[in-house]
């Protein structure tokens, strides 16, 4: 490993344990913070320039995409994108929620995946279609709030409730919440919420050969290891992460020919159901103890994500 992939995979590790201290710490809704009715812009920034200012806050202000040739640029939690693609909010086998984020936006590679799978969700396990949350910004880039990935348009939030066979108003994509299908003592799946159909759904995008990872809470992956049968082989793909007990988050591999791109490492061998799925069990990790004069972490600035990225913003 060369030096600067050996410091940009600390930097990514570094940004993924701090979200995953902010998870274990607040609670696992955030994802289902309501949205708004009337959005407003945000003001504009004193100088957008000042290399202190974090990236977030520029991309978080862009609300149309770049006109470029379409590319995923960096790495999921370190990166941009260039002509993304927008996901329609209404879809045959698909509505998108909260709508006033505007984070319908991704790569067209993961915007035809989304598609496709979610046509193909009634006959996988009886559900009307998909409730996609979060996929990224227009430029993509990091955001202002719940995610240290989705930066590179090839991550996407689904939520484990089914989509009604009625399209929902526009004050249900802002309110509403997912299906919280999580124990509140976080040890394992709550019967009266998990089901077959969720099992099902999680198995069949993780076989879909474009799926890099899929990440959900630890208590659904450990239910998923108790029930899965047959060939047991796509649970490799399904990795635990706090912070999603009311949807799933399905990543997918660069496109080919995206040299911009950065893969991310392959998988770990085996299943995963084994002592390393047991340690976010424990107390240490189920109950952190965070530091209360620790400072708020500002986030990556311009001059931390690739140079590409700057082309991307000032693109028309």
């Amino acid at each position: 490993m060369t030096k600067d992939r050996a410091k940009h995979r600390t930097n990514v590790l570094l940004i993924l344990a701090g979200a995953l201290l902010l998870l274990a710490g607040a609670p696992a809704a955030r994802a289902q913070d309501r949205g708004t009715l009337d959005p407003k812009p945000l003001p504009p920034l004193a100088n957008p320039n000042d290399p202190h200012v974090p990236a977030k806050q520029i991309f978080g202000r862009v609300t149309t995409p770049a006109d470029l040739q379409a590319r995923s640029i960096g790495f999921y939690a370190h990166g941009c994108l260039a002509g993304a693609e927008a996901l329609p909010i209404n879809g045959s086998a698909w509505q998108v929620m909260r709508l006033s984020r505007n984070r319908n936006w991704g790569n067209p590679a993961l915007i035809a995946f989304l598609e496709r799978f979610a046509k193909s969700v009634p006959s996988i396990n009886g559900w009307p279609g998909l409730l996609v949350g979060d996929v990224s910004q227009p430029r993509g880039g990091p955001m202002l709030t719940g995610h240290a990935s989705h930066q590179v348009g090839l991550d996407a939030d689904i939520w484990l409730s089914p989509m009604p066979s009625r399209t929902l108003s526009r004050e249900e994509r802002e309110m509403m919440s997912a299906t919280n299908v999580v124990r509140p003592d976080g040890l394992a799946v709550d019967p009266s919420k998990w089901t077959p159909q969720h099992l099902a759904l999680i198995e069949a995008a993780a076989e879909q050969p474009e799926v890099e990872r899929i990440f959900v809470n630890p208590a659904i992956k450990k239910a998923i290891c108790e029930q899965a049968t047959g060939d047991r082989s796509w649970l490799t793909k399904v990795r635990p992460m706090y912070g999603h007990n009311y949807h799933f988050h399905v990543r997918i591999k660069c496109p080919a020919g995206n040299s911009s791109c950065q893969s991310q490492d392959p998988v770990p061998p085996g299943e995963g159901c084994d002592a390393s799925l047991a340690r976010w069990f424990t107390p240490a990790i189920l109950h952190p103890r965070l530091n209360p004069n620790a400072k708020p972490n500002p986030g990556l600035t311009m001059a931390q994500l690739p140079a590409a990225c700057r082309q991307v913003l000032v693109a028309q």
